[in-house]
């Protein structure tokens, strides 16, 4: 989503210029959930990379990957990779990804043979195997979607949600619910819910509640957009259970606040962590 399509949504506000150095820095460490000297095993970052176009209006995939390159995530969903009408082509060059980032796109069925994504997302993965990709439709008045991707690391088993949410606040709240659906309905395993989710509100009035208490929506937000001057929280990484996400941070850099109007987020997670709390949460069963 571009500056003119949110520009009567932006809230007004005054702050000091400390305030305001604080935000652009931000950075969530969870409680209890780190280690010195080590933030997690796996790195997590999500994209909107804004059809490859900056914010001085040039188009530039090779930017784009640059930034990508940048961050140094081990998973990686990306949001408006592909054109949005006509032949939907993907934007981003994957040989040059998987050359200069080693990153491979999870394979999916785009909508059209030049295309990259479902909806415009993007999964790329550094290593590992792909279980099984759900490309779930999400309901609203926009047409929008998320991958669902069960995947095997050599840490464990995760499943990853990449999403795109719509603008409309009550499309954001069903689209929330469309996706504890599709949680309920597979088998149970460390799950994080990852993208741009287009709400910036953290209290009950945010489309996100619903999402609480399988994904705290509150805990783990970095304030992303606009990317030169960073306010509002709408890139999102949530954990499932909630200690599988050890913290969260804005990537900030001269290169991401010009490639696209959104900075890209990046997460630490800790599957082993994740994986004793689901194990402590099971059943017991009988001898």
């Amino acid at each position: 989503m571009n500056n003119d399509d949110r520009k009567n949504t932006l809230p007004h506000t005054s702050l000091s210029a400390g305030i305001l150095a604080a935000i652009r820095s931000k950075r969530v460490v969870l409680a209890g959930r780190e280690t010195p000297g080590e933030r997690g095993d796996t790195v997590i970052a999500s994209y909107n990379i804004h059809k490859c176009v900056g914010t001085d209006g040039r188009f530039d995939p090779g930017r784009t990957t640059e930034v990508i390159s940048e961050i140094g995530a081990d998973i990686i969903a990306l949001q408006e990779a592909d054109q949005r009408f006509g032949e939907r082509a993907g934007l981003l060059d994957l040989e040059r990804l998987h050359r200069d980032c080693h990153l491979i796109s999870v394979p999916i069925s785009a909508f059209s043979s030049k295309g990259h994504g479902w909806h415009g997302n993007v999964l790329l993965l550094r290593e590992g195997v792909v279980a099984r990709v759900h490309q779930l439709t999400l309901p609203g008045v926009e047409p929008r979607g998320a991958l669902v991707v069960d995947l095997d690391l050599k840490a464990g088993p995760l499943r990853i949600i990449a999403a795109h949410f719509g603008l409309l606040r009550h499309s954001r709240a069903r689209q929330a619910e469309a996706i504890l659906k599709a949680i309920s309905e597979a088998e149970e395993r460390p799950t994080l819910l990852i993208g741009d989710l287009n709400e910036w509100r953290l209290g009950r009035r945010s489309a996100l509640s619903s999402l609480s208490p399988v994904f705290d929506h509150a805990a783990t937000a970095v304030p992303s957009f606009p990317s030169r001057f960073p306010l509002l929280a709408l890139d999102r990484v949530m954990g499932s259970p909630h200690s599988l996400v050890t913290g969260v941070e804005v990537h900030n850099t001269p290169l991401a606040r010009i490639a696209s109007d959104h900075l890209p987020i990046r997460a630490y997670i800790d599957l082993k962590s994740a994986m004793d709390s689901l194990a402590a949460a099971a059943p017991a069963t009988e001898s």
